[in-house]
């Protein structure tokens, strides 16, 4: 969290150029880790033409005469109604940001062991320890992830590091629930199945706690039947990780550009890959303020009863998987 790991590799020069009179997509969320709605883009960019223009300075290619309307996020689903899907094809820019995010991400499967054999009964240590080799593994993973964005000579160093300390939580969770969920549903789940809490700790479980796993349950859920693709995981990642509202940032502006640049290019993306799922998009950015809530609450659910925690979680998800 330092920002060595960054530092050893930056052989290049650090712009922080970029300025935005434009309100954000935006990752609002407040002090007190409640999430605040997506923000939507300000009501010039509803206006007829002015995705066109927001496109244009944001990706940098103009757009095809049918697409230029970008409806308000909440009202997405009453303009899509009117709107019946086109054949289209993807932006160009669009295609080959999208591929630098993909590229820069670990797809391989997770290296910690997680299997356990039977007729094992794993402890609460045992358990809370995988856990943090888990989490530790999942980390470094996004340590690594930084230095490979397309963007990264773009930001200071002192910014990433503030992201990261600011934003590791979420991307281990969306990470976990996307890209790595057969790991984590399946062998993860099977190793919890063999931990037994006692009464003691079943007493003790916190009402934190308890909110964590309805918000977690419900979230995978979502994220099942959305059934997620690569693409649109980097596209969500970056979205959330490039929040200009963190304290003690140097170039807010220059995030808030970023930010939108990544935000249209998943709409992009959505739209031309699912065109009969018009609600698709904003489904998938409202659950990152989600993320971000449940990210925030984790960290006041006492460490002794992650374990727990896990198991409940892991049992209900992977009992749901199966009957569906």
């Amino acid at each position: 969290m330092s920002g060595q790991e960054f530092e050893g590799e930056a052989n290049m020069s650090w712009s922080n150029n970029g300025d935005s009179d434009h309100s954000s997509p935006g990752n609002g969320v407040s002090e007190s880790n409640q999430p605040s709605p997506v923000s939507t883009p300000s009501s010039r960019s509803v206006e007829l033409n002015g995705f066109a223009a927001l496109r244009d300075q944001y990706i940098g290619t103009p757009v095809s005469m049918h697409y230029q309307y970008l409806p308000h996020l909440f009202s997405y689903s009453a303009h899509s109604a009117l709107m019946p899907p086109q054949a289209r094809s993807l932006d160009p820019q669009s295609h080959s940001l999208i591929n630098q995010l993909v590229s820069a991400e670990d797809l391989q499967p997770l290296g910690t062991p997680m299997l356990i054999e039977d007729g094992y009964k794993v402890t609460q240590a045992e358990l809370f320890a995988l856990l943090c080799r888990l989490a530790d593994e999942l980390l470094f993973r996004q340590i690594a992830w930084i230095k490979k964005l397309p963007f990264f000579c773009e930001l200071s160093i002192k910014d990433y590091t503030c992201l990261l300390s600011s934003t590791w939580q979420e991307l281990i969770l969306l990470s976990s629930l996307t890209v790595y969920s057969k790991q984590i549903f399946g062998d993860l789940a099977d190793v919890t199945s063999k931990y037994s809490p006692s009464d003691d700790e079943l007493h003790r479980f916190s009402e934190e706690g308890m909110e964590v796993m309805e918000r977690l349950i419900y979230l995978f859920r979502k994220f099942n039947q959305l059934k997620v693709s690569n693409e649109e995981y980097a596209c969500m990642k970056a979205i959330n990780f490039l929040n200009q509202d963190i304290r003690g940032l140097t170039n807010a502006s220059q995030l808030e550009q970023l930010n939108k640049r990544y935000w249209y290019v998943c709409q992009d993306f959505t739209e031309y890959k699912y065109p009969h799922q018009p609600n698709r998009f904003p489904d998938l950015m409202m659950c990152l303020p989600e993320i971000r809530y449940i990210a925030g609450k984790m960290v006041n659910v006492p460490l002794e009863q992650l374990p727990l925690l896990f198991k409940a979680v892991l049992h209900s998800c992977k009992t749901n998987a199966s009957k569906e």
